[in-house]
């Protein structure tokens, strides 16, 4: 008798003992459920995590965490179900709170038998909404980190391309000048050389927006008044929009300035302007708006002004919206676009130390957001197209493409100049120590341990009166020009060369 009032004491200790261990846990809401999913006991986690007091939920249903739409599709009645078939239930979702708000909650669910018979379920919740929202950050980041691989990839391959295209629509270009001297009198081939010198023009202008995607594009930063500059360029935007469609503008008087190429500028408003009026066939309204914004939050904290194009067309699908600033991905139909428009926004934003954002909605509109940094100098005014220039004396050509180098000699030697080739920089300056030149006309991209840009600071240090001129269809080290040479974008026609030679301090 004594034997048994002890072991009943033993007993009583033990389960006093993990009841109070299972009600003093207060990270988990550890409580039981009769088979009918009634809550029959509840500890300090369930009251921390849920809210409810002992005396508010016991006896109640814990259908009541669920959402509404998991109770009317028969969620909890079925996580019984499965406990009890499969011994176990498992998942993770919403759950409510007393107050109505919502956190997500990792749940398992196990049946307890006693002699054979369902007693009841113990029911484990845990609230894990930090871990989710750390979670789908790092899922956030990743992506973020997969598209800047993706799109620096595609940067890569698109700028090789682009060189090798370049130099090819240089030797087209260059030769049709040819061409057109000595057909003059022949009006049938004198309109076939028009054909494919227009396409020549395109072909550039597509290089030229795969390069400002790729990023990789020798520009001209300087400070932009942007309502002079809009108000410059209205006709142009007037005649890109269409007579359907109505532009409007909404620029504020002090609006500073900004740090832009105006060239890659005018260009992607252009590209915004065509994009939103395709995507109202039916008319509508497209709106400029510049503003100046300040952020402080990194990547693109500083002083800049924001752009708006704004339209009220379709409006862009979700699943796509992250794929539009890729080359040649376009939804429009075959031969009505190109898929470089919104390429050239993105690389021009970026390049010009800015970034690029959309807004939209389906049936109400779309909103771009070009972010340029604000111009710290006096803005850039226009100024009277160069005269054509004819020089004399000896231009040493560095140029590595021999295909290149025919078409430029022959332009050179129209201008007035008698021509020296060499391949490399190298050699450019065993020839100018041994020969002397009048000036230096290189390439920047070349074989070997220097490149142009090389080459021209190292005259630039044992010839300081030497006038350089560079040349290049792609470069990524002509960013880091800044204005301390002249350069020459690929493909150039004769009058180009002319006037940029004009230019050069003499």
């Amino acid at each position: 008798m004594v034997r048994k009032s002890s072991q009943q004491r033993d007993l009583f200790e033990s389960e006093r003992s993990f009841r109070l261990l299972v009600e003093g846990v207060a990270d988990y809401a550890l409580y039981m459920l009769d088979p009918g999913g009634t809550i029959t006991s509840w500890n300090i986690g369930g009251e921390r995590i849920k809210g409810y007091l002992p005396e508010e939920i016991l006896g109640q249903h814990f259908s009541r965490f669920y959402t509404e739409t998991d109770r009317a599709n028969g969620k909890p009645a079925r996580a019984l179900g499965i406990a009890r078939e499969k011994g176990r239930y498992e998942e993770e979702g919403w759950r409510v709170r007393k107050d109505g708000t919502f956190f997500w909650a990792s749940v398992v669910i196990d049946p307890i038998y006693e002699d054979g018979d369902l007693v009841g379920f113990a029911k484990i919740t845990r609230d894990i909404t930090e871990r989710r929202n750390a979670q789908l950050k790092l899922e956030a980041m990743q992506k973020q980190l997969a598209e800047s691989q993706k799109f620096d990839a595609l940067g890569q391959l698109t700028g090789g391309v682009a060189h090798d295209f370049n130099n090819l629509l240089m030797i087209i270009s260059g030769s049709l000048h040819v061409l057109k001297r000595g057909t003059a009198d022949d009006a049938k081939l004198q309109r076939a050389i028009s054909a494919i010198e227009t396409a020549t023009k395109r072909g550039a202008a597509l290089t030229n927006q795969l390069l400002t995607f790729a990023r990789r594009q020798s520009v001209n930063p300087q400070a932009i008044d942007f309502a002079d500059r809009i108000t410059g360029i209205r006709e142009v935007l007037d005649a890109g929009i269409g007579s359907s469609v109505r532009l409007s503008f909404d620029v504020d008087r002090d609006v500073w300035s900004v740090k832009a190429d105006v060239s890659e500028l005018e260009t992607a408003l252009l590209n915004l302007i065509i994009n939103a009026r395709d995507a109202m066939p039916d008319g509508g309204t497209v709106t400029i708006r510049a503003r100046n914004v300040v952020q402080t939050e990194p990547p693109h904290a500083g002083e800049f002004v924001g752009i708006d194009v704004a339209d009220n067309g379709f409006g862009i699908p979700t699943d796509v919206l992250d794929k539009i600033f890729e080359p040649f991905f376009t939804t429009k139909p075959i031969g009505k676009g190109t898929g470089l428009g919104l390429s050239q926004v993105h690389g021009f934003a970026h390049q010009a130390g800015g970034t690029v954002k959309v807004a939209s909605e389906l049936g109400k509109g779309t909103t771009f957001t070009i972010l340029l940094p604000r111009g710290k100098t006096a803005p850039s005014r226009e100024t009277a197209e160069a005269p054509s220039f004819r020089g004399s004396g000896t231009v040493l050509l560095v140029e590595d493409n021999p295909d290149v180098a025919v078409v430029s000699i022959g332009l050179l030697e129209q201008l007035g100049y008698h021509v020296r080739r060499v391949a490399d920089a190298e050699a450019a300056l065993r020839e100018i120590e041994k020969n002397g030149v009048d000036f230096v006309f290189s390439d920047i991209v070349m074989p070997g341990k220097m490149d142009g840009l090389s080459l021209a600071h190292h005259l630039r240090e044992i010839r300081p009166g030497l006038p350089i001129l560079l040349a290049t269809g792609y470069s990524e080290v002509a960013a880091n020009v800044r204005g301390d040479f002249q350069i020459l974008r690929k493909p150039y026609e004769i009058h180009e060369l002319s006037e940029a030679i004009a230019k050069l301090p003499r």
